[in-house]
């Protein structure tokens, strides 16, 4: 049974699933990692997830061991995030990735050893956040697994992974194939995230007909390609199940990445066109349009 958890990140999930665990398990149970200028700016913000103010706990004591360490940051940020935390990990540590892309997880493995790796995936939240304060409609869905073969009996903790959020009211869902569900997002992000981000615009103007859906299209197909590369089959049926789910956003809204892009925020460009293009020079593909993308949005933010 976990009874504690470490959080490093306060983004949209972080404060989202932050703020279920705190009320399942109170304030003093729930730890958000933090130090320097951003442990600082994290004690001085009001911390709101649709209009609650959330009772977060925010440290930069390490020296308690954690037995759910959940890694809640955009990509460029979790090679830090890692260091942050190291000190946290215990024989017993459980570690949980919610981030995008598909590469967290063998990071994390790598640093910290995969038997204390937990697999995971959040789908469907229409949040919008702005500094720590977080809105949304929908909170979305939580998907945990494991890879078909597991040779380091995680299921247990699997299990108690999935009971905590269970019983902290989450929508969570234990994923048979999880490397697909993995693979089924990265093919949306690659396409709805940078195409909004590299044409500056809403969901709005990818769900029409014209240059942008045709564009985002073409970046899904390629990242399907070198996911079928890694072993992992992602099918024109998923692509096309996944632009109806697209399709039924509002319109006005945007994803994540172009929320950091009107922020100044570092992009996930390298987690997503950079994970695809790393993967399709390996296999002697070619990602023209991922190509595109990735010069187009590090323009962008070289213009900030």
């Amino acid at each position: 049974m976990i009874e504690s958890v470490t959080i490093v990140g306060m983004g949209a999930l972080g404060i989202l699933y932050g703020n279920a665990l705190v009320k399942h398990l109170g304030a003093d149970r729930v730890r958000f990692l933090a130090d320097g200028e951003r442990l600082a700016r994290y004690r001085q913000a009001e911390v709101l997830c649709n209009g609650e103010k959330c009772a977060f706990h925010i440290t930069d004591s390490r020296e308690e061991p954690a037995q759910l360490l959940i890694f809640a940051v955009k990509g460029p940020a979790l090679e830090e995030a890692m260091a942050l935390a190291a000190p946290c990990v215990g024989k017993d540590t459980v570690i949980l990735s919610v981030l995008n892309g598909v590469t967290s997880e063998e990071a994390l493995s790598q640093a910290f050893g995969p038997e204390k790796v937990i697999y995971g995936v959040a789908q469907g939240m229409d949040a919008m956040r702005q500094g720590t304060s977080l809105t949304y409609t929908h909170p979305g869905i939580l998907f945990l697994g494991l890879p078909e073969e597991d040779y380091f009996d995680r299921g247990d903790k699997l299990e108690a992974v999935y009971q905590l959020f269970q019983q902290a009211g989450v929508d969570v869902r234990k994923e048979a194939d999880i490397l697909h569900r993995m693979w089924c997002k990265f093919m949306l992000n690659v396409g709805i995230n940078q195409v909004c981000m590299a044409y500056e615009c809403d969901y709005g103007a990818a769900q029409v007909p014209g240059q942008i859906r045709e564009t985002m299209i073409a970046a899904m197909n390629e990242a399907r390609k070198v996911g079928a590369c890694q072993g992992v089959l992602v099918t024109q049926k998923d692509l096309q199940e996944y632009l109806t789910v697209l399709d039924g956003l509002d319109p006005k809204a945007m994803p994540s990445m172009r929320q950091d892009g009107l922020a100044h925020r570092p992009s996930e460009v390298d987690l997503f066109a950079g994970t695809v293009l790393k993967l399709a020079d390996f296999y002697g593909m070619q990602a023209p349009v991922n190509r595109m993308l990735y010069d187009k949005i590090r323009e962008i933010e070289t213009n900030w």
